[in-house]
């Protein structure tokens, strides 16, 4: 009998810490990182969601970067970055792809990105693309069935062509969220991070508020 309920109790602590770490696991947001990437632009972002929107809220997601190989990327302003994962062994069970602006969004490499995102997208995974991000979304047809922003609408048309149907889906403001889509301009990454922060569910609305309120407007108005 005593055997019985000792061997229960065992039972009951196992189930009990797989559910924790189930409900407690943070999930990924991956940042998708190309040569020349944009410093500044996924900054906001990554530290609201690697040490939680104000201090001491929760922490609900883990910060990844990927790249087209292993080898390190350096930004714009000559920061060289060491990748978590290549595009070839990323993981799967991410929440979020984030495109990073820079100046190789016309390249080779970043060829590589749009099965990505149209797997992402499949999934209904998040999106997040800012800058030159945003054009390439455009230039592979995945705002075509979402309202958007970007670098102005002549440059989302000039990357985009004939694969960019959605003129009239194009907002002039510095970030725009639509479905599981959020785009910005290059100048928009507070905004940017906004409207993440609120897809993904980092705080509650007026936390994300108060936040944005903070590094748009300082100590002083």
């Amino acid at each position: 009998m005593r055997i019985g309920l000792l061997f229960i109790l065992f039972v009951f602590i196992i189930i009990n810490e797989y559910f924790c770490r189930v409900i407690f696991m943070k999930q990924k947001v991956i940042f998708i990182l190309l040569n020349d990437y944009t410093d500044w632009e996924g900054a906001f972002l990554s530290t609201a969601l690697h040490v939680g929107v104000v201090p001491g809220s929760d922490v609900k997601y883990e910060v990844y970067t990927a790249a087209p190989t292993m080898d390190a990327v350096r930004s714009i302003g000559g920061l060289r970055t060491l990748p978590d994962y290549s595009f070839e062994n990323m993981p799967r069970d991410y929440t979020a792809l984030v495109l990073i602006g820079g100046n190789s969004w016309d390249s080779p490499e970043a060829e590589l990105v749009s099965p990505l995102v149209q797997e992402a997208l499949g999934k209904g995974k998040i999106i997040g693309a800012i800058c030159n991000g945003s054009s390439f979304l455009c230039s592979h047809g995945f705002l075509n069935d979402v309202k958007h922003t970007g670098n102005g609408l002549d440059q989302l048309k000039q990357w985009g062509g004939e694969s960019y149907t959605n003129e009239a889906g194009y907002v002039e403001e510095q970030a725009v969220s639509d479905k599981n889509i959020v785009t910005a301009n290059g100048l928009g990454y507070l905004e940017f991070t906004r409207e993440m922060l609120r897809l993904l569910h980092a705080n509650t609305p007026e936390v994300i508020a108060g936040w944005y309120d903070f590094f748009k407007n300082g100590f002083f108005r």
